[in-house]
């Protein structure tokens, strides 16, 4: 593949809060910890060498692999290298989708595997392990029983249950034959059908499937998969639950926070709670709330503890206390030896709103590092945009304003009246001197007459463009297509596309590609074909 990248800025896809960050801008600075730089990692290894929890972590993963690790030598090194002082993680995280979802989904880990190279370049004496955090606790099963293949969705459509990692995925029998069904016949969708049958057709839950699908995709490079929704790591934040649910310090941090990016004028994304845990079965996922009484209620659940019960249950039953949104960020960092955390655009807006909560619980706070994002197309689209005299920056463009361009750069006619409206306030100028002259009260309207002619006028010329488009109504035509083809349904392709389509074209050299493109520190969108 060849590539070509240009400023987020140039896209018009992406928050001001986000561009702000990538700008260094002042305000933002107070908001995060070390830049995403070489200097800033060089900064973030010398926090993060503290870190105490490797051997717990190591037996998670050893144990979550159990049944994949013989057939992925360099997962297992990788495994075993976070034993050491000097080995740390890049980690980025997503739910369940099933299929991977969106093709960002597949870019979050082409980039945080990228990076993990980069690092080990830039530091020869470190190593570096990316990491894909499961968001196997999220209960939000709308949001991932879904993807789109060459534009048709796909829906595993049951109810949804407890965090979705805990789902059977026995009932996904149907929608995996659907799936399957629009990769046609070649070799990789052949060898795409045999990983997604062995992930959802084997009787697992969707966590493990997820796993098992991802592990097949990325094993060759290493990336490590971590559950989190395990006893032994919950363990290891039973401190920071017990303390933030009865003494609601996340809520007091996060609050201030969320006002101060409010008041300089940026978007925030999430708003604490003053209890920010669920408690979590294998039935259900439910919020904790504390009720007037003193008592710590499980919502919907007629489940009630006092302070010294809720205590006692933390203790024996951490794995029952499922973070939210503004939590999960802090047990993440306290069960790896993480340096940086890739994200979407609103991921690391929200994450901004975190950074005064890691600060009194004396977490470190990653770097953050926006997800590498990307438009993958093909040398007969890329030749045609090139010969509708467009261009890549250009195609971000609507389709009325491409087509507009292109018709005014090629008409044989002149279809601005601007030197005939010229004369016309020329004329107007003198007439409004006329009138002054005579009576002052005639501004007004000789002003209001010279409005309504600009306004027919600026008609007039929007129809000269109308009709001069029948003049070019087949590049027109191909511009629309173009448009189509590169943003389904007027949005980014990373944001609604599976990746099978691209799979089924390119097989392995589609992540190969992915990776030897992507810049995780240069901040460009990168453009594929």
């Amino acid at each position: 593949m060849k590539a070509t990248y240009i400023d987020y800025k140039d896209t018009n896809s992406f928050s001001k809060t986000l561009l702000a960050y990538l700008a260094a801008k002042e305000d933002l600075k107070p908001f995060y910890g070390n830049a995403p730089t070489y200097d800033g990692f060089e900064k973030q290894i010398e926090i993060k060498s503290t870190f105490e929890h490797r051997q717990t972590l190591v037996e998670a993963l050893k144990n979550q692999y159990k049944d994949l690790i013989h057939d992925a030598p360099a997962v297992a090194s990788n495994i075993d290298l976070l034993l050491q002082p000097n080995t740390f993680t890049i980690t980025t995280g997503h739910q369940l989708n099933i299929f991977t979802g969106p093709l960002y989904f597949i870019f979050k880990i082409a980039c945080a595997i990228r990076l993990a190279r980069d690092l080990k370049a830039q530091f020869p004496d470190k190593d570096f392990v990316p990491v894909y955090w499961m968001a196997s606790e999220d209960h939000d099963f709308a949001e991932i029983n879904n993807t789109r293949v060459y534009g048709k969705k796909i829906v595993w459509d049951v109810p949804g249950i407890s965090g979705t990692g805990k789902m059977d995925t026995s009932t996904m029998e149907a929608v995996v034959r659907q799936y399957i069904g629009m990769l046609g016949l070649s070799d990789n969708s052949s060898q795409l059908a045999s990983i997604v049958e062995e992930a959802y057709l084997q009787g697992r839950n969707l966590a493990d499937a997820t796993r098992h699908l991802v592990n097949a995709l990325f094993k060759k490079y290493g990336l490590v998969i971590l559950d989190a929704d395990q006893k032994e790591l919950k363990e290891l934040f039973a401190p920071i639950i017990q303390e933030d649910i009865l003494e609601e310090k996340s809520f007091a941090a996060i609050s201030q926070t969320t006002k101060e990016l409010e008041e300089k004028g940026f978007a925030t994304q999430v708003h604490a709670r003053e209890c920010n845990f669920f408690y979590l079965t294998e039935q259900y996922r439910e919020r904790i709330e504390k009720t007037a009484d003193g008592r710590y209620e499980v919502l919907h659940q007629d489940l009630f503890f006092t302070e010294e019960e809720l205590r006692e249950e933390i203790e024996n039953h951490p794995e029952r206390f499922s973070p939210n949104v503004v939590m999960r960020p802090l047990y993440q960092e306290v069960i790896l030896p993480n340096l940086a955390y890739i994200g979407g655009g609103a991921e690391i807006v929200y994450w901004l709103q975190f950074k005064a909560n890691f600060d009194q619980y004396a977490v470190p706070f990653p770097i953050l590092i926006p997800r590498n994002s990307a438009m993958i197309t093909d040398d007969a689209v890329a030749s045609k945009i090139y010969r509708l005299d467009l261009t890549f920056k250009s195609i971000f463009k609507s389709t009325n304003v491409l087509q507009n361009e292109y018709v005014r750069r090629h008409t044989t006619h002149r279809l601005n009246l601007r030197d005939e409206w010229m004369e016309f306030n020329a004329i107007f100028g003198k007439i409004k001197l006329r009138a002054h002259k005579i009576d002052a009260s005639l501004a007004p309207s000789t002003e209001a007459v010279q409005a309504r002619l600009k306004k027919a006028i600026d008609n007039l010329e929007k129809k000269l463009l109308k009709a001069d488009k029948r003049n070019h109504e087949e590049a027109l035509i191909q511009i629309e297509r173009v448009k189509e083809k590169l943003f389904p349904n007027g949005g980014l392709q990373e944001r609604s596309e599976n990746f099978a389509t691209l799979y089924v074209k390119y097989g392995d050299d589609l992540i190969k590609e992915l990776i030897r493109h992507f810049n995780p520190l240069d901040f460009k969108f990168t453009i594929l074909y």
